[in-house]
């Protein structure tokens, strides 16, 4: 037993070694395949096969856990169709060579190992070869069944060699069929004396091999393999190998880029301690927001109070404004919509020539010329607007420069 534990191990370690592919499927689900076999079986020593065959039938559950190595689990049963009864007496017998009243006489419930020779000592080339050998190495649960008038069933445990010639069929390779001749040892064959209601119970020696204790399977079986993940049903190689020069390449490519990563958390971080600082600046800036507009405000005031004097001019004996001074009067109006608290006084003056009565009518018609034209063309309220007549003008020098109404705006702003 302990050679056959060694030499699985060295299979694991040789398949490891020898796994030259990178290959695709990690899921537990990937390259399954469940078994169906029968055939027939018959004592190692002292029998003629075929004469003395009995039928066996039974099935697996398998996992390829690399193109050499597979592991799986089996039951198998045998049929009572013959007595095996010769000397020397063995567990294959039943009730001392009378055959059992049962038509299964034996069980076998176990693992197994199995290592792809095929792959092992010629590489996997990517796909399954047509026909390919394993062997098998098993172990399990043993049980008789006895069923006689003076004895009962007996368990024991059993190991098991085989090989597989594996015949993998069609493009897809989802099914194989399988010779599997194989030895089976009942380990416990030794002590299995005949469990007789007078001799008190069993005796019995250590487990080990003996071929008086053995049988042979003779078995056919066929397999399906589930598909993979990744779609086939069969180990499939990496679209590319990696060999440990690309392996450390791509370590480095890894480096660089978490390199540049925290360069760029480092550079993320200074914005970051930026726009606070400038958030910060902005709010201290409209917190003196209010100081620099009312200084602009009093400036605008000084300025536009430095020309509160607006002059509108007019044709000799007409008050009509003419559209050449409608500039003045609108630049009037847009200061008094700027400014609400403001007001304005005009005044209308009229030249030396002509009566004296006439020059005064003038005079006022000029001023609510001006006045009218702010109402109705600019909306100005008329409280706001004073317009005064104040006859024959002398400010200019010119006679024709005193036809004209002289806006005088009064801001009213609080200083």
């Amino acid at each position: 037993m302990k050679k056959i534990i060694l030499l699985a191990i060295v299979a694991l370690s040789f398949s490891a070694a020898n796994a030259q592919l990178t290959l695709k499927g990690t899921k537990a689900t990937d390259n399954v395949s469940i078994t169906l076999k029968g055939g027939a079986v018959s004592p190692f020593q002292h029998y003629a096969f075929f004469k003395n065959a009995r039928g066996i039938f039974g099935a697996e559950l398998r996992k390829q856990v690399t193109p050499i190595l597979g592991v799986g689990v089996e039951g198998e049963w045998t049929i009572n169709t013959s007595s095996w009864g010769k000397a020397p007496a063995n567990v294959w017998q039943s009730a001392l060579g009378v055959k059992s009243n049962n038509w299964l006489d034996h069980q076998f419930v176990g693992g197994f190992a199995a290592v792809n020779l095929s792959n092992f000592f010629g590489g996997y080339k990517g796909v399954p070869r047509d026909v390919d050998v394993e062997t098998v190495f098993g172990a399990g649960w043993l049980h008789a069944y006895q069923n006689g008038a003076d004895v009962t069933d007996e368990n024991s445990w059993y190991t098991k060699v085989g090989v597989n010639f594996n015949f993998n069929l069609g493009e897809s390779k989802a099914w194989t069929i399988s010779m599997k001749p194989a030895i089976l040892w009942d380990m416990n064959g030794d002590a299995q004396k005949v469990n007789r209601k007078e001799n008190g119970g069993l005796k019995g020696q250590e487990s080990r091999f003996n071929a008086n204790h053995a049988i042979v399977e003779m078995q056919a079986g066929i397999t399906y393999h589930f598909n993979n993940s990744y779609g086939k049903r069969y180990f499939v190689p990496c679209d590319k190998e990696y060999t440990q020069a690309d392996i450390d390449a791509l370590n480095g490519q890894i480096n660089a880029l978490r390199n540049q990563v925290n360069n760029a958390q480092a550079d993320l971080d200074a914005c970051n301690a930026r726009a606070a600082q400038l958030a910060r600046d902005l709010e201290a800036c409209k917190a003196q927001k209010s100081k620099v507009t009312e200084v602009v405000k009093v400036k605008e005031t000084e300025v536009k109070s430095a020309s509160l004097e607006t002059n509108v001019f007019f044709q000799q004996g007409k008050s009509t404004i003419e559209r050449a001074q409608q500039p003045n009067v609108e630049r009037v109006a847009t200061f008094l919509k700027n400014h609400p608290e403001a007001t304005v006084v005009i005044k209308g003056y009229a030249s030396p020539e002509g009566p004296q009565d006439l020059n005064i009518r003038l005079a006022n018609a000029r001023a609510e010329a001006v006045k009218n034209m702010l109402v109705k063309n600019y909306k100005v309220k008329a409280n706001r607007i004073q317009a005064e007549g104040q006859g024959i003008g002398n400010m200019f020098s010119e006679p024709d420069w005193n036809r004209v109404s002289i806006c005088f705006i009064n801001t009213n702003e609080k200083k």
